[in-house]
């Protein structure tokens, strides 16, 4: 279970029955300095839930090593498309562990923790997140080495966590947790590509139901793993930043299995499943 359904859902349901604001966001960590302005960088929340993410550990400077593509202002607060991983030259013999995506003024600052299977030569995530107001977004790769190596964006984007679905409720649950997955290859000698769709809500907790008046209940992705045949590709501890109708891509090192499977698990318990060929979810 992912840090943000043991701590923040509790805490965010309990905020909202106490106040929320007229724009119908709560704010849980701690709000973007006020003399910085929006429009100014500030590192004052990024100290303040350092720690809480990842203890007291040491985070260097990943400029040259790890790679963060973010768009400096977002076309829609509640889809913004992040792209993340590591240039490993072909000499280091180091691996990619784990990456961190976090939003520093997010309601939940850790938008999802990727695990990357230890022989699946994953280096490469995208995927799309909901950003809440002006904010740096990090990517932290966890390296083979036990070190943990970060990098930075500022993205002008505002209103991503409350704003209303794109989808029809009713349609969003007759197709709740269909997938759809394409593998992609590559003219060079690059790593293939795999993309995972998938159909889910993902109801942070701070949208309004425009008929009843009343905050939605936080309802997403809690974890999604990959495997190609029986190894794993990738797992994510996922919350309320990652956006609705769930879209991953990323690289991989064929194995010669036969089968792509997937498990996701929502914060309601229920699991989804799927398979497929290869061959066949190749384009």
């Amino acid at each position: 279970m992912s840090i943000f359904s043991r701590v923040i859902v509790p805490v965010l349901i309990a905020t909202l029955c106490l106040a929320v604001s007229s724009a119908g966001l709560v704010r849980l960590g701690v709000a973007q300095s006020a003399a910085s302005g929006p429009d100014q960088p500030s590192e004052e929340t990024w100290n303040s839930i350092r720690g809480d993410i990842f203890k007291d550990r040491p985070i260097l400077d990943g400029a040259g090593l790890v790679f963060l593509d973010a768009p400096r202002r977002a076309e829609d607060a509640a889809i913004v498309p992040i792209g993340m991983g590591v240039n490993l030259a072909g000499d280091d013999k180091r691996t990619l562990q784990s990456l961190t995506l976090v939003i520093d003024e997010n309601p939940a600052p850790v938008a999802g923790t990727f695990t990357i299977g230890p022989r699946s030569g994953v280096t490469s995530i995208s995927t799309r997140v909901r950003v809440n107001s002006y904010s740096y977004v990090r990517a932290i790769a966890e390296l083979s080495d036990g070190k943990l190596y970060g990098v930075k964006a500022f993205v002008k984007a505002s209103g991503g966590c409350s704003a209303p679905a794109s989808s029809n409720a009713d349609a969003t649950r007759s197709m709740l947790g269909q997938m759809k997955f394409r593998t992609f290859r590559n003219e060079s000698d690059a790593l293939p590509e795999a993309q995972l769709m998938l159909r889910h809500p993902q109801n942070s907790g701070l949208q309004m139901d425009q008929l009843t008046r009343l905050y939605i209940p936080p309802f997403f992705i809690d974890n999604l793993k990959i495997w190609q045949g029986d190894e794993l590709v990738v797992s994510m501890d996922g919350g309320i930043a990652i956006a609705e109708d769930p879209n991953i891509r990323f690289n991989y090192r064929p194995n010669g299995a036969a089968k792509f499977r997937v498990e996701a698990v929502d914060t309601s318990r229920k699991i989804f499943r799927d398979e497929w060929s290869i061959e066949k979810s190749m384009l």
